[in-house]
């Protein structure tokens, strides 16, 4: 059994960036990072490469899993803020947590992202604009990197990183122990590993598995939310006047018929919208590129409907699931509606999807999204709609295009301490996984969090 100092289960935001300033700090530590997925040059989704035009369910899914994690493939932005993205200053104080997210920004500009625009969403008209339909523009400076800048920065980290870090990829951790002098043995399909201090940071796509380890160990969680939506994709010139300002707008609304919070979130101007295979179900997401070669004439974003469940159910997960499963079985994967055929109460046919003047960008099933989505959060994605349409004049639009179902599972919260450290001595966790951040920066500071507390110990 080979033996570790530190081993990171998991090679996303936060598990890279922990390797990285691991690396920098010149830790006198022996250290493993272990991811499911592939290296970075062999993550290839099978859609992007042209060899499907539906998803054909990768175990594990190239744009999920591997070195980078999700964000790798993913539009690459990085919001800077503590407004949304998560919970870390709460555990490090508001100041800590906004100075980690901009050495998290520093880091990426000296790898190649400097000549990526900051944005800033602290725009007074816009805000003001929306406080008058009653919508809320979160504030936030956003570094959008794109998906193609994004990789040749996460390459960069890796050829830094590679001489300190020792990597494997395509390897599942099959279970954890705890041995009787305190350190953990990692076990994998043929090989174990034992390590002093282990770091769990598998993301959201491992959330499911750091509960059944949490479980294991008698590690208390709190329960967290599931947010279920659609994809909007509309001719970028109605959003225009907003990405062009503030690339991203984070707005939030609570409905009118259920006092429900709806938001727009991934915001994706000239972008693409993205199958994604989470655990087997396929989803939908979006991207976007820094190469104006690669732009298309569209925007997307997600519009989501958070859902918080109280006793008896616990599982809220396995609900976002279950209507995810619902629309592969319907549509084969994901579903597609135009606005107008929704609010009719009729499915969106081939036939009515060809005189559609808006091209969507994923293959994609036509179909009815009632049958799939529940009644309530459908009419509060309906009713925002009809909001961001004040602000936007034409998202209402007979021909604004659904896609579903986008769903955002996020782990139960893990109790951990004020260094992301368990109640069990030596096991943190970090990242998306951990319930605690929810977007590429704060689970990216964390890592470096996490790094500078070990750098201390060793």
């Amino acid at each position: 059994m080979k033996k570790y100092d530190i081993i990171i289960a998991g090679a996303g935001a936060g598990g890279v960036f922990m390797a990285y300033e691991l690396t920098k700090s010149g830790v006198d530590a022996n250290i493993l990072m272990i991811d499911k997925g592939a290296p970075l040059e062999k993550r290839v989704c099978p859609i992007k490469a042209g060899k499907t035009e539906t998803c054909v369910k990768c175990s594990p899914c190239h744009i999920m899993n591997g070195y980078g994690g999700a964000g790798t493939l993913s539009d690459g932005k990085y919001n800077i803020t503590t407004q949304f993205g998560g919970d870390l200053h709460k555990f490090v104080g508001e100041e800590q947590a906004m100075t980690l997210m901009e050495y998290v920004d520093e880091a990426l500009c000296s790898m190649g992202g400097a000549d990526a625009k900051l944005y800033s969403t602290a725009s007074s008209d816009l805000k003001t604009k929306c406080l008058q339909h009653d919508l809320h523009l979160l504030e936030a400076k956003v570094r959008h990197l794109g998906t193609d800048r994004n990789v040749r920065i996460l390459g960069k980290i890796f050829e830094y990183i590679s001489s300190k870090i020792e990597m494997k990829y395509y390897t599942s951790i099959e279970d954890v122990e705890r041995l009787k002098d305190g350190t953990f043995k990692v076990v994998t399909k043929g090989e174990e590993f034992q390590c002093r201090d282990l770091v769990l940071a598998t993301g959201r796509s491992g959330s499911k598995w750091i509960s059944k380890i949490c479980d294991k160990f008698g590690i208390e969680q709190m329960k967290n939310r599931v947010d279920i939506g659609v994809r909007v994709e509309l001719p970028a010139e109605v959003f225009k006047h907003i990405t062009d300002d503030v690339y991203e707008s984070k707005i939030v609304y609570k409905t009118k018929q259920y006092n429900d919070l709806v938001r727009t979130f991934c915001m994706n101007p000239y972008g693409e919208v993205v199958s994604e295979n989470t655990n087997g179900i396929v989803t939908v997401n979006g991207h976007s590129y820094a190469d104006p070669s690669l732009h298309t004439g569209n925007t997307n974003f997600a519009l989501l409907v958070s859902n918080q469940f109280t006793e008896p159910f616990k599982d809220s997960n396995e609900y976002g699931e279950s209507i995810a499963r619902l629309s592969n079985m319907l549509g084969g994967g994901v579903l597609l509606q135009r606005f107008g055929d929704l609010v009719k109460g009729r499915r969106s046919s081939e036939r009515r999807m060809e005189k559609c003047f808006t091209k969507q960008t994923l293959n994609a099933t036509a179909g009815d999204l009632s049958l799939v989505i529940p009644k309530r959060q459908l009419d509060s994605i309906i009713e925002m709609v009809y909001a961001l349409d004040k602000i936007a004049p034409g998202t209402a639009n007979e021909d604004t295009l659904l896609y579903g179902v986008e769903v955002k599972f996020y782990n139960s919260k893990v109790k951990v301490d004020e260094n992301l450290e368990t109640s069990m001595k030596g096991l943190y966790v970090i990242g998306d996984g951990s319930g605690v951040t929810h977007s590429l920066s704060q689970a990216s500071a964390s890592g470096v969090y996490v790094a500078r507390c070990l750098a201390g110990k060793y």
